[in-house]
């Protein structure tokens, strides 16, 4: 990770930009602003940042629209976006995670609760530690090279996505709680919810495709990825 990592704040309160980026600044990292989707993009196309502060009610295109956008974009796809949010209604927050955001942040924030995000978003996206490879059945995940497959075919998978893969892969056919997978899988990020963790889930099934039928939820228990469902007809579960 670069010593000053690089933030952009897309948010159209100059006061709330200009109060985050002098935070941002005091706590060592680079903060760049913009106040729309428009200078945001220009932005983008100009340096990537390593993590996106990104405002839900925004001029123009909205934050989800923004968010959606930038995560269909290869080149933008792995950056980390945190949502800026007066909208404290639970499912305002999965919308935004939905929609791409990695986490979000509730106005008013403090200073700490902002600092403590960041840095946690930053860890996830850091090279994974171990460089091993892990199969079960024909799905296939090698973390060195950051690949997934199934049946011989390559998947697009999610930053975190593929963290919380390779966690259910090394530890298969066990029941994890959404609480062990955020320990396990996002750390001590004390301020991530375990609704969080259903999100999460429900995206890496959908990138899984056929393959999502493995990671099976365990009513009133948790999650499970098991060699057991590969070969059946794949079903909608809901996480």
């Amino acid at each position: 990770m670069k010593n000053q990592p690089r933030v952009l704040i897309v948010e159209d309160e100059p006061a709330i930009a200009e109060l985050i980026a002098v935070n941002l600044r005091h706590n060592g990292f680079q903060p760049t602003w913009s106040e729309d989707g428009v200078s945001a993009q220009r932005e983008l196309d100009a340096v990537l940042p390593d993590v996106i502060l990104l405002d839900w009610m925004l001029p123009g295109q909205s934050g989800l629209v923004l968010a959606r956008k930038w995560r269909a974009d290869p080149r933008t796809k792995a950056i980390p976006i945190l949502m800026l949010t007066a909208r404290g209604d639970e499912p305002d927050k999965v919308a935004g995670l939905d929609a791409g955001a990695d986490d979000y942040i509730t106005k008013p924030f403090s200073t700490q609760e902002m600092l403590a995000r960041i840095r946690a978003v930053l860890r996830r996206r850091a090279p994974e530690q171990v460089s091993d490879s892990v199969t079960i059945g024909e799905l296939m995940l090698d973390a060195a090279t950051h690949r997934v497959s199934w049946q011989g075919q390559a998947l697009k998978i999610g930053p975190t996505e593929f963290k919380l893969l390779h966690y259910l892969m090394k530890h298969s056919e066990r029941v994890h709680s959404r609480s062990q997978l955020l320990d396990k899988v996002w750390g001590d990020h004390v301020f991530i919810e375990e609704r969080t963790v259903d999100v999460h889930v429900k995206r890496l099934r959908e990138a899984l495709g056929s393959a999502g039928a493995m990671i099976e939820t365990v009513r009133g228990a948790g999650y499970r990825l098991t060699a057991q469902s590969q070969a059946t007809t794949p079903v909608a579960v809901q996480a």
